[in-house]
């Protein structure tokens, strides 16, 4: 693999039929979707898997299932750290991997209680590490069960146990990323994969020396942020990657609202097999939620149209 090439990961959505189980048949169209356009790799098991209103058991079969579906075409990660203890976390972490993921990863809140000082989280982690033998690991800044933002130093100070892979950050903050970004060129020599999860973020991220994207945005229009990671060191293309990232960024606002039923709307609208059916979003979707996401549907086609993209469906 080219070490300079830049990878678009979607948070992979969990598609449910009418009584609200895993319709495992929606999930193969939707890794089909996403490989036709271009993605480099699966984060299941996620927030947007909706991950906490599925079971263990839920959790591990769908998991397997994209792995053998996948079949090794690109690395599959998931999310490993449940339970109520460190003991629990590492227990399920080695049972999500065996399910076959090229990496388990874990919720920065799940190491520390939303008082603590980060020297009980880096204590927790560095337990972790022990009771997880060579398990690759990944660590993401989700926002439930809150949002643990790690610091430069702090970062620095997990990298140094040379058994993190994979990084998801949240911090939006462009000087936050930053500081992060310049202890992996610090360090060199280092296997860690960094991810922004912030679309807006995606040219300065970018450019700056991420490995990717990790974005919601990728279960409305992953073709866009493919696109996006493969221009967005391009010189002869940064006209359009400027532009690009400006219409990125006025709609993101919009297509977190109501999240993930307003992704299975916009994905239905593309013509996959998905129900708009969810365990975290009980509501409806109101008329002016669907007329926003069908206008930004078109403004998507127009994007396409000037990048000329080919929409998968």
């Amino acid at each position: 693999m080219n070490n300079d090439e830049k990878k678009f990961v979607p948070v992979m959505i969990t598609p449910f039929n009418l009584k609200a189980t895993v319709d495992m048949d929606a999930l193969n169209s939707l890794v089909d979707f996403y490989l036709a356009a271009g993605v480099k790799g699966f984060f299941a098991n996620c927030l947007s898997s909706e991950m906490f209103s599925i079971s263990e058991d839920e959790r591990l079969e769908i998991t397997k299932h994209i792995v053998k579906y996948v079949n090794g075409k690109v690395p599959v990660v998931a999310t490993g750290s449940f339970g109520l203890t460190i003991e629990d976390k590492a227990k399920f972490t080695k049972k999500i991997y065996y399910t076959g993921i090229d990496a388990a990863i874990m919720i920065t809140g799940h190491f520390a209680n939303v008082e603590d000082g980060d020297d009980v989280l880096l204590r927790n982690f560095e337990k972790m590490f022990d009771l997880t033998g060579n398990i690759p690991l990944g660590m993401y800044e989700c926002p439930a069960p809150y949002k643990r933002i790690i610091s430069a130093d702090v970062f620095k100070q997990l990298l140094s146990f040379n058994r993190l892979v994979y990084h998801k950050d949240t911090s939006i903050e462009h000087s936050q990323v930053k500081a992060k970004l310049d202890v992996l060129k610090s360090i060199g020599n280092n296997n860690l994969e960094f991810y922004d999860a912030h679309s807006p973020n995606a040219m300065f991220s970018l450019q700056a020396g991420a490995k990717g994207m990790s974005s919601i945005s990728g279960n409305f229009y992953p073709e866009i942020l493919v696109w996006m990671c493969n221009n967005a060191t391009n010189p002869d293309k940064q006209e359009d990657v400027k532009w690009l990232q400006s219409e990125i960024t006025r709609v993101d606002p919009l297509i977190h609202q109501a999240y993930p039923m307003s992704a299975k709307y916009f994905l239905q609208k593309r013509g996959l097999p998905i129900r708009t059916i969810s365990r975290t979003f009980a509501l409806e979707l109101t008329p002016d939620q669907k007329k926003t996401l069908d206008d930004i549907h078109t403004s998507f086609l127009g994007w396409c149209d000037r990048l000329g993209i080919q929409p998968v469906i």
